[in-house]
């Protein structure tokens, strides 16, 4: 499992890459709040989002969890599936991923951040992209849609937002091929938003994390926006998996098709000889926290083994225990 990199763990967001085959890296962490702290504020201060931070922490109140609070942290996860390369962002972890070339000698790296998604009819689309232009203090152009929206609100926007406080992009932003340029990476002016699928389609981090990531990232780098709402891991014979509430083609948290996300377990499984304990898993998959949990076992192939029941893949597979 791979150690975080930074000298304060809680706030690390870079990990050393887990070797080829392996995919669980990070930790799971717990603090005690102050009086002053909310799960908002804490979120950002472990490198986590919104959603991500409250739906492992049920039952307490997100903006007044009270000194002395106990909350879990939910730093460990496990890599999406796919290349290791460029930017990679899973819509229903609200997560993104980088992956920076190493240079010779070096240890491979994975830098992670929570981010927000498209909302409603605002659709973040999928598929693979590139950064295609890179700019700070950046102006905001509303789209026609968007100044349509605010107005029937009783909210209108001007034709432009200059840099400041104002100013939504927040700082930084980075333009993707995707929609003649439509679509961005940025920060906002609202960091306490970032984790949901709120935006208009576009990837919003928070200020101090697209700093580090503008700073990093070339223009010409790969993005990949993929929709990967159950996530495998084989760690020394065991068998992890990570389960999110899925999102529908608009972004927004879609019903639980337990079939469905059976069929992506199998999938994730491929050949793999498993023994899974498969109540359980439908269990953590409807109820789709975001942690990496133990499911299964691999199969003992050697003559030792015996001839004990395997079950195969997802689809086949029994209760274990």
């Amino acid at each position: 499992m791979a150690a975080a990199l930074a000298a304060a763990a809680a706030q690390a967001t870079v990990y050393e890459l887990p070797p080829e085959g392996t995919a669980l890296f990070g930790h799971v962490e717990h603090t005690v709040t102050t009086y002053e702290d909310t799960l908002i504020d804490l979120g950002r201060r472990y490198s986590l989002g919104y959603e991500e931070i409250r739906r492992v922490n049920p039952g307490v109140d997100p903006w007044l969890p009270g000194e002395g609070t106990a909350v879990l942290l939910p730093g460990q996860r496990i890599l999406p599936a796919g290349p290791r390369d460029g930017i990679v962002v899973n819509l229903p972890e609200h997560r993104l991923y980088y992956y920076p070339k190493p240079k010779k000698g070096e240890q491979p790296v994975v830098y992670t951040y929570p981010v927000s998604i498209g909302k409603m009819d605002w659709k973040t689309p999928l598929g693979k992209t590139r950064i295609t232009q890179k700019e700070k203090n950046p102006n905001w152009y509303p789209p026609a849609s968007v100044r349509k929206e605010h107005a029937e609100r009783g909210d209108p926007l001007p034709a432009v937002v200059r840099p400041g406080p104002d100013n939504p992009l927040g700082a930084y932003k980075m333009r993707l091929a995707f929609g003649n340029g439509s679509y961005l990476i940025h920060g906002t002016n609202n960091p306490a938003a970032v984790g949901m699928a709120i935006t208009h389609g576009c990837i919003r981090m928070y200020p101090e994390d697209i700093e580090q990531l503008y700073s990093m990232v070339p223009v010409g780098t790969n993005v990949y926006l993929v929709n990967e709402p159950v996530k495998v891991a084989i760690v020394d014979g065991e068998v992890y998996m990570e389960a999110h509430p899925p999102v529908d083609d608009e972004g927004q948290v879609a019903p639980i098709n337990v079939d469905e996300f059976a069929a992506r377990l199998d999938k994730a499984l491929g050949p793999t000889r498993t023994a899974v304990q498969w109540d359980y898993a439908l269990d953590m998959l409807e109820n789709g926290t975001g942690m990496p949990v133990l499911i299964g076992i691999q199969a003992d192939d050697s003559p030792e083994a015996g001839a004990a029941p395997v079950a195969v893949g997802g689809a086949a597979a029994q209760p274990a225990g």
